[in-house]
């Protein structure tokens, strides 16, 4: 949502952000972050990995990024891939944090997380045609949490295998030989395809949920609103109450969302 996501999002009450033994590690765009070297030294204090954008799922720095999840870390990723304040469905996600869940030793627990209003914190545009030279306050953040997911590696690399023996001609990447079993391009590609739209699907929920509880909230402001009870209370009586948990109902049923 913009270029403030990372250090604000863990600003909510309760959360442990002082502590940087507890602190997560977080891939960063390096025609950002790492422009000079005060913002380099700045940011790698921050426990930001440098990624440039269109090098590959096989560039350097994405072996630091490994080491962080063999190490038992904490990494934060944006597989979207880039900066975009529209609001619209999740996008296809790029290949980068799927090639980390099957590259690393131990396959990691993935949370997803979904939120909104940042873009309103820092818009891009919105000071002469750029980003304002502070961030802006007031603002309603909503952050969403889901599920633990966890992916059987070993099952869907089977797959990939058998998928890829069956696959048409692409263009080839020249990507290595995934150990231990040797995984050819063809098999990573189905396989980094595979686990990105499952994530992509998940978020898409937590995303929709959102949007439907932001409804909801809505509605319920309108309806508390002194000046306007006695109309509400009229024109809707018994039958607004029941619409509105109707409404909340087949929003929780449509996202199938638990504990968030």
């Amino acid at each position: 949502m913009s270029t403030l996501d990372d250090p604000l999002l863990w600003g909510f009450k309760g959360f442990p952000s002082a502590d940087a033994a507890l602190g997560r590690w977080v891939l960063a765009a390096e025609d950002i972050c790492f422009t000079n070297i005060f913002y380099s030294y700045l940011f790698r204090l921050g426990k930001c990995i440098p990624i440039t954008r269109g090098a590959g799922i096989y560039q350097e720095h994405m072996n630091e990024a490994l080491e962080v999840l063999s190490a038992g870390g904490w990494l934060h990723t944006f597989p979207e891939g880039k900066v975009s304040q529209e609001i619209a469905p999740i996008r296809r996600l790029k290949w980068g944090t799927a090639s980390l869940i099957v590259r690393a030793p131990v396959t990691p627990i993935v949370l997803p997380i979904v939120h909104s209003g940042f873009e309103k914190v820092m818009p891009e545009k919105s000071f002469f045609g750029r980003r304002p030279p502070l961030p802006l306050c007031g603002k309603n953040i909503q952050i969403i949490v889901g599920e633990p997911m966890d992916f059987d590696l070993q099952g869907l690399r089977r797959t990939a295998v058998t998928m890829s023996q069956e696959s048409s001609t692409f263009r080839s990447y020249g990507w290595p030989s995934l150990p231990p079993d040797g995984l050819n391009e063809a098999a990573q590609r189905w396989l980094y395809i595979n686990i990105s739209d499952r994530i992509r699907t998940v978020m898409e929920r937590l995303r929709s949920f959102g949007s439907s509880l932001k409804k909801v909230e809505l509605w319920a402001v309108m309806t508390t609103r002194k000046q306007d009870a006695s109309c509400h209370v009229e024109m809707r009586g018994e039958g607004g109450v029941h619409e509105l948990l109707k409404f909340v109902d087949i929003c929780l049923k449509a996202c199938s969302i638990q504990g968030t």
